[in-house]
């Protein structure tokens, strides 16, 4: 009886959908704005805590208030951000130094760029453990686990 409730919890915990979009939670986006602050609570009469400065940086959405999403960044640092800064394109952040990116989703394959850590990338479809991604006018295939803004598990067409 105690194992079943605690797989039923586990399993509802993975589809728990946001009250206001009913999409899931957390999900990935990016920011939409050049700047935006992030506050204490999810009004305008929460205090500023800091302001992200960086468009196309990819965040994950926790929580869901009203206009209001809470996000985090790759640190775990965030608060709530009002939904008009944010976007549903996807981005990640590249976490590996001199990341090689291959025309294929093959380490045999030839190598198409090398993308620093740090860089922004726009994410394209992924495999189990294979991630399309494009920046700076260079594209191709990098493994799934050097990159910040996509779930382990993911596959997108």
């Amino acid at each position: 009886m105690i194992l079943i409730g605690i797989c039923a919890s586990s399993a509802a915990a993975q589809d728990k959908r946001g009250q206001v979009t009913n999409l899931p939670l957390p999900r990935f986006v990016s920011m939409k704005a050049a700047e935006g602050n992030v506050r204490r609570g999810p009004s305008l009469t929460h205090r500023i805590d800091w302001v992200f400065k960086r468009r196309g940086m990819p965040l994950q959405v926790t929580a869901e208030f009203g206009n209001w999403r809470k996000v985090q960044d790759r640190d775990g640092a965030g608060g709530w951000v009002h939904y008009a800064l944010l976007s549903g394109v996807r981005t990640v952040l590249i976490e590996s130094e001199m990341l090689p990116v291959y025309t294929n989703p093959d380490p045999n394959s030839p190598v198409s760029a090398q993308f620093e850590a740090g860089v922004v990338a726009r994410l394209g479809s992924c495999t189990i453990d294979w991630c399309r991604i494009s920046a700076g006018g260079y594209k191709g295939w990098t493994l799934k686990s050097n990159l910040w803004g996509v779930e382990p598990g993911e596959v997108r067409e």
